[in-house]
């Protein structure tokens, strides 16, 4: 499996990683707040179609370096907020919302769960990218994020995230040009 998130449309990225089981866990760690602030951000997912999600980034503490941002994201240094609403939501399969639910760049995300090699095959696609710079943001994030979760269900110590984002962000300026 490559590590690497392609565009499956224009507007749509996919990005896909083997992690270690059971589904459980898995679930787990998309949706209880304390578990998906090791990775990606706390707050609330309310399980249900309409349900509210709240995510509180703190990217800069989701390693021991505490890497501060790079000048172009100067304005996440601190707690990010983002809110969103569940569009669709299978337990322990899949979960999809609204992210950024609200603002001129709202979009959709999902994460898609299934056994594979004895692992946990987690797909997320992000959907309605429309600005180019948005895509290139948004697939370093998730590659960056991915890469934190499979790193912490692995027992090992992540990376600093915006260390890891910037040398992505440039490959994937790269990868999608078109």
């Amino acid at each position: 499996m490559n590590d690497y998130g392609v565009l499956t449309a224009p507007d749509t990225l996919r990005i896909e990683r083997l992690l270690p089981g059971p589904i459980e866990r898995v679930w787990q760690y998309l949706t209880d707040s304390d578990k998906r602030a090791t990775w990606l951000a706390e707050g609330k997912v309310e399980q249900r179609i309409g349900g509210k999600v709240e995510h509180t980034f703190r990217n800069s503490q989701l390693s021991p370096e505490q890497d501060i941002p790079p000048p172009k994201y100067s304005s996440c240094a601190g707690d990010v907020q983002m809110l969103g609403k569940v569009t669709a939501c299978e337990p322990l399969r899949l979960l999809s919302y609204i992210w950024n639910a609200g603002s001129e760049m709202e979009s959709e995300v999902s994460f898609e769960l299934a056994a594979e090699q004895g692992q946990v095959k987690l797909t997320v696609t992000h959907r309605r990218l429309t600005n180019p710079d948005e895509r290139l943001s948004v697939a370093g994030g998730w590659h960056t994020h991915l890469n934190i979760l499979r790193d912490l269900l692995n027992g090992k110590t992540p990376q600093g995230f915006w260390k890891v984002h910037t040398q992505l962000e440039q490959e994937y300026a790269q990868r999608l040009a078109g």
